[in-house]
């Protein structure tokens, strides 16, 4: 049955892809599913935030650099296919890049839900992974338009009568928000204070951006017990975007985070599939509804 499985995740940019839902994807492709991403930008807008990457000439070929990062993060956590939507980085809203015509936001919807569409009756996943609709805590316009795209071409890829011409119609069965883990945020927070370390999270809590965080259900809980270095791991890829040093990323010993990161959490938008809640596998399921399907086709006779 695993050869029949796939997990596409939708992303904005290079390095979204290791800070969010990375152990998942490990924890799939080890299992034998085939593990696709999509990523909707170049990320040409990414700040340099590694010093020892801050050189001008990485300045100066940015955009091939992130390129290449993010091949090496994505082989890094598990991905056997990296898809690009071909978009500029939109920036932040009022900055130029928002308003460049090549950016993600500024292109047509349609056009951009199309570009989808096309991979996923390409890939044909079971599952597919994206942003929640409330992104208050982030709200980066290419992160809302992520969600915006792959919730119409959830629907769009099974419909024969949109996009013809862009593959055979596939419909997804489980559509699923990566979620920001704060349960986790708030145990490293407290393990900094338990080692003695100063928290990267002290000040942000004080300040109450926990409060100003959407509050979406946990759903869906993946245990990824064994596979938290993939997140690290694909992180370091990005070498221009991820300082080494950064203690909000690396400030605790490998081994603590490990302990520490034990499931990723998502919410379960759609499923078209019995699998009562709460989960703890994004393809619950999703194998029962194949194989009744498999038993059908192969029970019905053939046709003369």
């Amino acid at each position: 049955m695993a050869d029949q499985l796939c997990l596409l995740s939708v992303h904005a940019h290079p390095d979204d892809e290791a800070s969010k839902g990375a152990a998942t994807v490990a924890r799939y492709h080890a299992a034998g599913i085939r593990t696709v991403l999509v990523t909707c930008t170049g990320g040409e807008e990414g700040e340099i935030l590694n010093p020892a990457m801050d050189r001008p000439e990485i300045h100066e070929r940015l955009a091939e650099v992130r390129q290449q990062e993010l091949a090496a993060a994505a082989k890094a956590i598990g991905y056997e296919e990296v898809v690009l939507l071909g978009y500029r980085d939109s920036g932040m809203p009022e900055s130029a890049a928002n308003a460049d015509p090549r950016s993600f936001w500024q292109a047509p919807l349609a056009e951009a839900v199309g570009r989808l569409v096309e991979v996923i009756r390409r890939e044909r996943p079971q599952v597919l992974v994206t942003y929640p609709d409330d992104q208050s805590g982030y709200p980066h316009p290419d992160h809302l338009r992520v969600h915006e795209i792959s919730v119409a071409a959830f629907e769009a890829a099974a419909d024969p009568d949109a996009y013809p011409g862009l593959g055979e119609p596939h419909q997804p069965l489980k559509l699923y928000y990566s979620l920001w883990p704060v349960e986790q945020m708030l145990a490293r927070h407290e393990k900094f204070l338990e080692l003695g370390l100063p928290s990267p999270y002290a000040e942000r809590l004080e300040d109450g951006w926990l409060d100003r965080m959407p509050e979406i259900d946990v759903t869906t809980r993946v245990d990824v017990a064994g596979f938290a270095d993939a997140r690290r791991n694909g992180l370091l890829a990005h070498a221009t975007q991820i300082d080494p040093d950064s203690p909000h990323w690396f400030g605790l010993p490998p081994e603590v985070e490990r302990d520490l990161h034990v499931f990723d959490p998502y919410y379960r938008a759609r499923s078209l599939v019995e699998a009562p809640l709460p989960e703890d596998d994004l393809f619950a399921g999703v194998r029962e509804a194949l194989a009744e399907l498999e038993a059908v086709r192969t029970a019905s006779p053939r046709s003369s």
